[in-house]
């Protein structure tokens, strides 16, 4: 028996003795919910093809929206708890193009912070089970405490939201907060559109749009229509009109240096909280539930490190997030919480839900057990 396939075993072990339910994921996937849901780090990626009907379809570039799918669709009662081994594919510079992932999505279960922590119990135990001997830090953000921060300072809702989307991209949040802090009309209009767009009046724009539209023999319904249109040009005018106060640009800069231990992140916190005048209890009191369902578990907090500026590059992730480097600096685990995208994907409720993903290339390449982990070995 090779390495790969004692590997491969004791991760299906593991899932067993865990009473996990493993789920087959075809490789070939509808692509419109990656391309629609999984964010542009990923989207950039994805090796699309179509069938002999035209409809796109891609090479299955990670399991979480997969999973979520087929739990949709097969009308499963919650809570439940699903396991997962086999490829995914990415197109990538260095040239290798399939990795091995294995990973379980916890669906359903209302106590959140007792679900995120079995995930982050579950996560380290998977990685001791296949290999003893690495040495590794976890890594913890959320996204749910810097919204709460953004609406504590008073962000108006338009820039909330585009901050929101840039969480975990360390560059593309600074430059948003260079725009914020020095705003620049970005619009060059003609002069009766740029009236309707400064006196925000969608209606009124979106009719002035569509007639444009219409007499230049564009029709309406090709490409974006004339709402989106014009709720782009709101949105950008409404962008370049706010300027951030000097003291809420700093509070928000020293948010995103907070990076300390877990067990000192909440007073660290808490103090912030204070000194900007936030409703401390209301942003901590999740957070204060999860550090104590992680103490529960026997998740060491001084073990954790907190980044308030820490995300993933996956736009369905909505509060915690965390990943598991090797000292060397390779994620070899990541994963968070997810609760909007069930019901994205057509979920009839919202269900909450939390996962993670191992990759078990970047785990296993200085092991003897790398070679070879054979084409359809996973499922």
């Amino acid at each position: 028996m090779t390495g790969c396939e004692i590997t491969a075993n004791a991760i299906k072990d593991f899932f067993g003795n865990n009473h996990l339910q493993t789920v087959s994921i075809p490789i070939l996937q509808p692509a419109e919910p990656f391309l629609d849901m999984a964010g542009e780090d990923l989207r950039r990626r994805i090796f699309m093809t179509e069938n002999e009907n035209g409809d796109s379809l891609c090479l299955r570039p990670e399991f979480t929206i997969p999973v979520c799918i087929e739990h949709i669709k097969t009308g499963a009662t919650t809570p439940r708890r699903y396991a997962y081994i086999g490829e995914v594919f990415r197109q990538s510079r260095a040239g290798e193009n399939g990795f091995y992932q294995a990973g379980i999505e916890d669906l359903g279960d209302v106590d959140e912070a007792n679900a995120d922590a079995r995930t982050l119990h579950d996560a380290s135990a998977l990685l001791q089970h296949i290999s003893t001997n690495i040495d590794y830090t976890i890594f913890l953000g959320d996204q749910n405490v810097f919204a709460s921060v953004l609406q504590g300072l008073g962000l108006v809702p338009t820039w909330q939201k585009r901050l929101l989307r840039s969480f975990g991209n360390a560059k593309q949040l600074r430059d948003l907060l260079h725009i914020l802090a020095e705003p620049k009309s970005e619009q060059s209009l003609p002069d009766n559109l740029m009236k309707l767009v400064e006196a925000q009046d969608e209606s009124e724009l979106t009719n002035y749009i569509e007639e444009e539209m219409l007499d230049a023999g564009i029709s309406p319904s090709a490409g974006r229509s004339p709402t989106e249109i014009a709720r782009r040009l709101l949105e950008k005018q409404l962008l370049s009109s706010v300027k951030l106060t000097k003291p809420v640009l700093e509070a928000l800069e020293e948010f995103l240096a907070i990076r300390l231990p877990l067990d000192d992140a909440e007073d660290a916190l808490f103090d912030f909280g204070k000194k900007y005048e936030l409703v401390s209890d209301q942003f901590l009191m999740p957070f204060k539930a999860r550090n104590r369902a992680f103490l529960n578990k026997g998740i060491k907090l001084e073990a954790v490190e907190y980044d308030a500026a820490f995300g993933r590059p996956l736009d369905y992730y909505t509060g915690f997030v965390f990943e598991i480097r090797k000292n060397s600096g390779d994620v070899v685990i990541g994963g968070g919480r997810y609760n909007r995208l069930m019901t994205m994907l057509g979920a009839d409720r919202p269900i909450p839900a939390v996962g993670f993903s191992v990759w078990l290339d970047r785990l296993m390449k200085d092991e003897e057990s790398t070679i070879g982990f054979q084409k359809g070995q996973g499922k």
